[in-house]
């Protein structure tokens, strides 16, 4: 109760964060700038939990990635953060318009690539 009495006093923020789940994992992702603008190093913030323990994955290995209806392509590794459980990668999208992005993870070499898909809308460069 006291955590709900705590938020309500605080300045009201919005939850952007996009969540995903997979038999075994959860993610919640983050992006900076949000929203993504065209032609702009963006970067991708990755929690990755246990679906069932919630308990931080350290030491996993992943990518994301992602291509635009006109197929141009962009990825990069993910890369852990000083924060448990958490993961970063950078994108540069060359165009504007709804690209389909993925992130594709695994606890470890030994276990099984895990991926979770979504829609990211780009908007235009800035001049």
């Amino acid at each position: 109760m006291l955590a709900l009495v705590a938020s309500g006093c605080g300045p009201s923020q919005k939850n952007t964060d996009l969540r995903q789940w997979t038999d075994d994992l959860t993610f919640r992702i983050s992006t900076d700038p949000l929203p993504p603008h065209a032609r702009e190093k963006i970067i991708y913030k990755v929690v990755v939990q246990d679906k069932e323990s919630n308990q931080p994955i350290e030491r996993g290995e992943g990518r994301i990635f992602a291509t635009s209806r006109d197929g141009a392509n962009t990825w990069d590794a993910l890369e852990p953060g000083p924060e448990p459980g958490t993961y970063y990668g950078a994108l540069r999208f060359i165009t504007a318009g709804d690209w389909a992005v993925a992130i594709q993870f695994r606890r470890d070499s030994t276990q099984k690539l895990e991926r979770v898909d979504w829609m990211q809308s780009v908007r235009a460069a800035r001049e």
